[in-house]
């Protein structure tokens, strides 16, 4: 069912990565690999490896029968082991005997799936790049662009869009930043054998171990993880992450496109966001999508971390936990990102709705500049009070609160009319917005 949903939730390039094709073909890349590395360093024959290379191709296997075969074996790895191996027999059957040579089910399957993970972070992080590179650009093209900052969903302060832009882009860099560890360190191949300790190998393991790793562009570890699973924790806890801060992105875009706030709607396309009853309607599809990815993918995390606590040296049903799972989480993720990189590239970005939505509080939303200017003169609980007592007045009365101060006596004493109106300046209003923008620009 999952690819019904494909163009709303998903990334089509990253769910091919976790295609059943590109699942067997790596676990057959695996064996391959492992007898490739047997062969250099004398622990089987070169030609039996150069058999079982030759045979370790994904049109020789029957998927349909090791779907079947894997309910009863209870992994994908023991059937497709089964398959190669009799295919190999009617070749050579000297070299059908060092198919799978000393190593262990987990073996396979956690390294295809690391595989798998290190080849969708790279396209993760792919889209992730040009998202931040949008999210610049928004954040350079609006850095003076005024807009009401809100709080508890209730207007604030006045900030600029190009603040706001820069709130989304400063976590994903952070996340960039992770990505490129993940790459660099965390993805690593895992070979140990029975119990990790590659007795059938005797002082030459390490030594395969080396060599595959180089062949299959994995790290090769300190030691076998077969119940050591923090690494797929992290890379987790990075997707999870990144999938929750662009949900942020999708949850400001959505209620700044709803129809009383008008300040930003997705990029148009014909047929994009229709409703089958409301023909007016453009939906925030694309929001939608992001929300409901970011909705899914803590719980799943949640599974990864919970299979952490394994028994032994091999987990019973915990390691089994994270394999639908960890791809779930990858294939959300890169969804999330691919429809943040949609909505990002032409959004349509409101200035005139979002000065006018600066007055629909009648100068209110101004109060703090004129408490924070009374302050030194009168006191700042005095002050605070004072301006608490005539921003209730200006609602009572429905006048802007500007004009309410200016005729205010204790105000009109201590300040002048000219400074008065500064206070209701919203392009004074903003603090060091700027400031933080460059600081943000320069670490990207």
């Amino acid at each position: 069912m999952q690819y019904l949903y494909e163009t709303i939730f998903y990334s089509e390039k990253v769910n091919q990565v976790f295609s059943n094709a590109s699942t067997i073909g790596l676990m057959l890349r695996f064996e391959s690999a492992l007898a490739a590395a047997q062969a250099r360093h004398g622990i089987i024959p070169e030609k039996s490896a150069t058999i079982i290379k030759r045979n370790c191709k994904l049109e020789k296997i029957n998927p349909e029968q090791l779907i079947e075969e894997a309910g009863l074996s209870g992994n994908l790895n023991i059937p497709l082991v089964k398959q190669l191996t009799s295919i190999i027999k009617k070749e050579n059957e000297e070299a059908a005997k060092y198919v799978h040579f000393g190593a262990t089910s987990q073996d396979v399957i956690d390294t295809a799936l690391m595989m798998q993970l290190r080849d969708a972070t790279k396209m993760i992080a792919g889209d992730l790049n040009q998202l931040i590179r949008q999210l610049i650009f928004l954040t350079k093209e609006h850095r003076n662009t005024i807009m009401a900052g809100r709080s508890f969903m209730q207007q604030a302060r006045p900030i600029s869009f190009g603040f706001k832009a820069a709130g989304w882009l400063d976590p994903l860099l952070r996340s960039k930043q992770a990505m490129q560890v993940l790459l660099k360190e965390v993805f690593v191949l895992q070979l140990g054998g029975a119990v990790g300790t590659l007795s059938s190998m005797g002082k030459k393991g390490l030594q395969v171990s080396e060599t595959m790793g180089a062949a299959l562009k994995l790290n090769v570890p300190a030691k076998s993880w077969h119940a050591q699973r923090d690494r797929l924790a992290l890379i987790a806890s990075v997707m999870g992450i990144l999938t929750e801060n662009i949900g942020k992105i999708g949850k400001d875009i959505s209620l700044m496109a709803q129809t009383e706030i008008g300040e930003l709607k997705e990029p148009y396309k014909k047929g994009r966001g229709g409703s089958s009853a409301m023909p007016h309607k453009q939906n925030p599809v694309g929001c939608i999508s992001i929300l409901s990815n970011a909705a899914r993918v803590p719980a799943l995390v949640s599974i990864i971390f919970s299979s952490m606590v394994q028994d032994h040296e091999r987990a019973t049903g915990l390691w089994h936990a994270e394999w639908q799972t960890m791809a779930d989480i990858m294939q959300l993720t890169a969804g999330t990102v691919v429809k943040a990189v949609e909505i990002t590239d032409g959004l349509r970005v409101n200035r005139k709705q979002m000065l006018i939505n600066l007055e629909i509080t009648k100068g209110l939303i101004y109060a703090e500049n004129i408490s924070m200017a009374l302050a030194p003169l009168i006191g700042k609980a005095e002050a605070h009070e004072l301006v608490e007592q005539l921003s209730r007045e200006s609602q009572s009365k429905n006048k802007h609160l500007k004009e309410i101060c200016i005729h205010d006596p204790i105000i009109s004493n201590h300040l002048k009319k000219s400074q008065i109106e500064k206070c209701f300046d919203p392009a004074l209003s903003t603090g060091i917005c700027n400031e933080f923008i460059d600081m943000v620009l320069k670490s990207s």
